[in-house]
Formats: structure tokens, sequence, C-alpha cells
């Protein structure tokens, strides 16, 4: 039997764009370092998705000294560096108010161009802690830009099943992970209570409720219908669908690809069909 081992790490520096996938990344309280620190927000400082804007799949970041490089079709990239903020009111991710600070009027101008409305780039400001749901964590938990928890893991193992059901194959890139690991039966995270990777321990919170996003091509920002109606047929819990487990910190350091993965079973999700 294979063991299980971490077989990708995924960063996505702004939310709703495209994702790095590194070869290491050190795990804080609030997640993956550099993941979800930056998010698009309108003028009202709500913060936009793919939900509501596929087009953010386009915009790719890189890494480069300490600052992030945007690219999408037909723009001059974009360089925005940390330290080149501006104040600006605060903003909401679903029903959390969090203090920000602005990237400026180079990034507004860049993100209004490509999405075709007023928009701006924020981050949070310094030293502001957003909490989690206090019924799935303790209370210095915290998460950064991410919808609601600090990492997303799946397993290849799951992927792979559900790719045995749809008529074309999608890539992982759909779910948006962070831990992506290998060697475990399909779907054996939902029995899971906590992972061990080297010196890092997280807990698993609670499965992932999937939406529409997972519809749109990472790759052409169309949408399309699955995988959300395949995943109706046998992955739906009290009106839900589910793909993945969040993830919350307990032990941090740092993460490989390759690094063997020790679970802890005890998980009280109650197991899906798999019919």
């Amino acid at each position: 039997m294979s063991r299980t081992a971490v077989s990708q790490l995924w960063i996505y520096p702004v939310k709703g764009c495209q994702g790095i996938a590194v070869p290491e990344a050190r795990l804080e309280r609030a997640g993956l370092v550099g993941d979800r620190e930056w998010m698009v927000v309108d003028p009202d400082g709500r913060f936009l998705s793919q939900r509501t804007h596929p087009r953010l799949a386009l915009v790719a970041p890189r890494l480069e000294n300490g600052r992030v490089v945007l690219s999408a079709p037909g723009l001059a990239d974009l360089t925005v560096s940390p330290e080149a903020v501006e104040p600006r009111p605060p903003v909401t991710v679903w029903r959390d108010t969090v203090a920000a600070v602005s990237a400026g009027i180079g990034a507004r101008t860049w993100f209004s161009q490509w999405l075709g409305v007023p928009c701006d780039l924020v981050r949070k400001a310094q030293g502001v802690h957003r909490p989690i749901d206090p019924r799935f964590a303790e209370p210095d938990d915290e998460v950064s830009f991410a919808d609601g928890f600090p990492v997303l893991l799946i397993s290849q193992g799951s992927l792979d099943e559900l790719n045995r059901r749809l008529e074309e194959p999608l890539p992982m890139n759909r779910f948006r992970p962070n831990l992506v690991v290998s060697g475990c039966t399909p779907f054996a995270e939902d029995g899971w209570s906590a992972v061990e990777i080297g010196e890092v321990r997280l807990r698993v919170a609670k499965p992932c409720a999937r939406c529409i996003v997972t519809t749109v091509d990472q790759t052409t920002g169309v949408r399309g219908r699955e995988p959300l109606v395949t995943l109706a047929s046998f992955r739906s819990h009290d009106g839900k669908l589910l793909f993945g487990q969040n993830l919350v910190p307990q032990r941090l350091g740092r993460l490989r690809v390759g690094a063997p993965v020790s679970v802890h079973t005890g998980n009280q999700m109650e197991p899906l069909s798999q019919n």
C-alpha cells in the first residue's frame, strides 16, 4: 500500500485569481504564507470573486523579490508591493468586517479595466486578526482573506473518483486547494480528525461545501455545469455539495511536497454514500 504524502502545495496571492504551485511553504496561524494576502473589492468594500466575476480566473500571479506580479491577457503586468499601500475604509468578506489598506491607484485602474467595473485591490491592515467561525475554532485561530478557513485539503484519490464519474475529467485547480495529498483511498479525508506533516499539525474542522466557482474553467474563465451536477449525485449532505476538508493549524512550521502525512481518524462527519 502506498504511503500518504503531500503531492501538491498551492497559494493564491490574490483571492479569486490563479494559484501558484510551490515546492514548499511555511504554515502560520492564518494559513500558508502569501495565501489570499490580497483581495479585490467593489467601491463599497465588498469582496469580488469568481462567483460573480469569472474573469478573475485569468489573472496570473507570480512572486518576484517579495512582490506579486500580476498578468492578464492584453494588459501590461501589474507589480504590487506589500509596502506600497494607502489608507482606506474597512472591507467585508462574507460576514466579517476587516480593516484594510489599498494597493493604490495603479492597482485600482488595472483591475477596474480588467473586470469592467470600479474596484480596488486591498490587503489586511497590519496586526489585524480575522477570527474563524467560533463553532469550529479556538479564540486565537485566524484566517486570511480565504472564505472561512486557513487551509483546504483534497486527496488526489477523491479527484480521481470524481473524474471517473465525469464525461470530461477536471484538473485539481477547479477546487482551489492549498494542500493535496496522495496515497489514500477516495474521500478518506472525510474520516480524518487531524493530519501531521513533519513538525506541522492541522485539525480537520469541517467539510468544504462547494459553490459555482468550481464550474469555472481556470484557463478560459468560462463557466459550465460540472462538477456540481455530478457532485450532487453522490456528495450531497444537508443540501450542500461536499468536496475536500477545511483545516485549522495547530502546530506551525514548513510544509514540502513529498513529505509523508500521518492522519488521525475520528471525524464525526456522517459517511456519504459513494454509489
